[in-house]
């Protein structure tokens, strides 16, 4: 399949019990979860049992599974409270990746905070999250992939060219990648609802980071205009990117093989109704 499309699913009552069942229900071929309190630093171990479920089940199905790290996580705060728990809570999504099978997991890019200059926050990046990177020496490890923000703040990472120096700073490791959110890249700055805007927009991320990067697509519209700077999520077609552009990005090569999740509102039958739209767009 060139394009599993799928979601974010909620697991509160275990990974496959709760996950895999509201996947089916969306006609998910792939799916992301969260291992922890998104808005959180506890680091729960998981349920052996519901890991080996999961696991299983994703593998007989053919569901490709993916994991985002908690929001607070920012290798670039001035706060060195905040730098220590960034890196162990990323350790932590990174191992409960791995247990459950996940292909990747996503994390923020974040901003330089406390005036910090960019330089200084980057070379932050380095000191906490290269190490880590080093610790992915499994063959099922998962990638970390780089997600970046709609550009608020001092935000570190927000425009394609962006991933270039926060590339550099992990010297290019070779377990990471790149998540595209089509909202907040809209958000950005990169008009996708432009004829042709969705390949510019992946040309100069591929020129940015090199062929095979992009690993994962958080495939959601945008509330608000191009260069807002504001990550207001709606669903397909609802919002300022509509759904042709995403046409285009599924027929772009840089996308090939590359996984679509939703996290857009509307419950699950709004976001069934994403997952059908997306597979009609679909080569």
């Amino acid at each position: 399949m060139r394009n599993p499309i799928g979601g974010h699913v909620p697991v509160a009552g275990g990974l496959a019990t709760t996950g895999l069942a509201y996947a089916r229900e969306l006609g998910a071929e792939t799916v992301q979860v969260f291992v922890a309190n998104p808005r959180g630093w506890a680091t729960p171990t998981g349920n052996p049992a519901q890991d080996e479920k999961f696991r299983a089940e994703c593998a007989a199905e053919g569901i490709s599974a993916y994991v985002h790290a908690p929001y607070l996580i920012n290798f670039g705060s001035h706060t060195e409270a905040t730098a220590e728990k960034s890196v162990e809570s990323m350790r932590h999504s990174l191992r409960r990746g791995r247990e459950i099978g996940a292909l990747g997991v996503v994390v923020h890019t974040g901003s330089a905070t406390g005036g910090r200059p960019r330089a200084e926050a980057l070379a932050q990046v380095r000191e906490r999250l290269l190490p880590l990177l080093d610790e992915l020496t499994h063959d099922d490890d998962p990638f970390l992939l780089l997600e970046s923000t709609a550009g608020q703040g001092a935000s570190l990472c927000s425009r394609t060219w962006d991933f270039g120096p926060y590339f550099e700073a992990l010297d290019a490791h070779p377990k990471l990648g790149v998540c595209l959110d089509t909202c907040h890249i809209h958000a950005a700055g990169h008009d996708l609802a432009a004829p042709g805007g969705a390949a510019q927009t992946l040309d100069l991320l591929v020129e940015t980071v090199g062929a095979g990067r992009l690993k994962l697509i958080h495939a959601n519209d945008s509330k608000e205009g191009v260069d807002s700077h504001l990550d207001r999520h709606v669903n397909i077609g609802a919002g300022h990117i509509g759904a042709e552009p995403f046409r285009e990005l599924l027929a772009h090569p840089a996308t090939e093989g590359v996984p679509l999740v939703i996290e857009t509102p509307g419950g699950k039958e709004g976001q069934a109704a994403d997952v059908a739209l997306l597979k009609s767009l679909r080569l």
